[in-house]
């Protein structure tokens, strides 16, 4: 059997039909439709197979399809490999999936992935809420396949063709390795299948992203020169004053609120400057709890969530490294001592935990903080430093030692 498919290359969602197709045998055709001018001249074969004029759209035996989930379907209940379930329930735990990858992942896909692609202008928002949703998604991926080879099984099914589909333009774009790392299950499970020889015999070799890329900003052209104004005779300019064209005038930067409160005595730069060149019980602790401002500033103890499913200490190290990274602009506003630890007793060590103090300016937690990302898989509980057991937290953390919650010490990274 054959079936025609009008698509442009490498499309991820015409790769669910030529994957599938792969399993059962099915040939796929792809005409020679001339799809450069599709926003405003749509061909009439396409037109004839879907009436929204858009692609993937597929013309069978029986009739024309569209919807990429629908002609994957289609294709994959042909032949005798039953990668579409056994039965009707086995075909609807399938179905799930196919849902669970529209509605989560591809939807995401669309304020995420597509602005960096120039398929749409970027909306900050829109893209935030893109990015706190498919990490609540890939965390509950993730507890399912703990236990799991397949989404669905011992083997391949539609399901896994679909999502791993979806999820591609993520895995070579955005997720980058310290990313990546926060979800081990989902990543072997992703690296599995693309790596199957049908899979591959589509997407050939797929590159994980290296970094995380981000959007390009549009270019604003720059202001014409004015005319020359006629010369007049000069004058000695004031002391420190520049006679500026308005167009030349430095536009005012955003002002961090931070930077508005009232002054405090605990000056955050000189406790970093104290602490990398003193000894840290002697000499740094005492300073700290001499100049700290309880009114000014705020302690906080941060768990990380998903402790059980972190990997070696080296990928445990990456993803502190990694959330540092995304907060260029908290520096001049916070400090923390983060700390992989784990059970004493154990040997080797095993079941690590990340855990971290953060001083910041001000009450509560920044707004830096809470626009990225990697906050949300930390606990956040703000401490008393009033009361002796957090005084005591707080200088093991720094100083890397002392009782830790009965945890051994791992390895620790600073943000200062």
């Amino acid at each position: 059997m054959s079936v025609s498919i009008i698509t442009y290359p490498s499309n991820p969602r015409a790769c669910k039909s030529l994957i599938a197709a792969k399993y059962t045998g099915v040939n796929i055709e792809i005409p020679n439709v001339d799809l450069s001018q599709l926003a405003t001249n749509k061909p009439v074969e396409l037109m004839n197979a879907n009436p929204f004029g858009k692609v993937p759209a597929a013309m069978t035996p029986q009739g024309p399809l569209f919807e990429s989930n629908s002609i994957a379907r289609y294709v994959a209940r042909q032949g005798g490999n039953k990668i579409y379930g056994n039965d009707a329930y086995e075909a609807s735990v399938i179905d799930q999936w196919l849902d669970f990858s529209s509605n989560e992942i591809e939807s995401a896909a669309v304020a995420w992935l597509y602005p960096i692609l120039g398929y749409g202008q970027f909306n900050a928002k829109e893209t935030q809420k893109a990015k706190d949703n498919i990490k609540k998604t890939l965390t509950t991926l993730n507890t399912h396949l703990q236990s799991r080879s397949f989404l669905c099984g011992a083997r391949v099914t539609l399901a896994d063709i679909v999502v791993t589909c979806s999820l591609l333009g993520f895995y070579k774009m955005v997720f980058d390795p310290s990313y990546r790392s926060t979800f081990p299950n989902v990543n072997r499970w992703f690296t599995t299948c693309v790596n199957q020889p049908n899979f591959k015999a589509v997407l050939g070799e797929v590159a994980l992203a290296a970094t995380m890329m981000e959007p390009k900003k549009e270019e604003k052209a720059a202001p014409a020169p004015k005319p020359a104004a006629p010369k007049k005779e000069e004058k000695p300019a004031a002391p420190k004053e520049e006679n500026l064209d308005d167009e030349e005038e430095e536009k005012p930067r955003k002002v961090n609120p931070l930077s508005l409160l009232p002054p405090s005595k605990f000056n955050l730069e000189e406790w970093k400057r104290m602490y990398s060149n003193n000894e840290t019980r002697p000499v740094a602790l005492p300073w700290f709890w001499e100049n700290y401002d309880a009114e000014g500033f705020s302690v906080y103890l941060c768990t990380y969530k998903y402790a059980s499913e972190l990997g070696q200490v080296f990928m445990t190290s990456n993803l502190i490294g990694g959330f540092f990274q995304r907060l260029e602009t908290l520096h001049k506003y916070a400090f923390a001592s983060m700390i992989i630890s784990g059970d004493q007793e154990k040997t080797p060590v095993a079941n690590q935990e990340v855990t971290g103090i953060w001083i910041f300016r001000g009450k509560g937690l920044p707004a830096d903080m809470v626009d990225c990302d990697d906050h949300l898989v930390y606990d956040w509980k703000e401490l008393d430093v009033s009361v002796p057991e957090n005084h005591t937290l707080i200088d093991d953390y720094f100083a890397w030692d002392g009782a830790l919650g009965g945890r051994k010490f791992i390895s620790g990274k600073l943000y200062k």
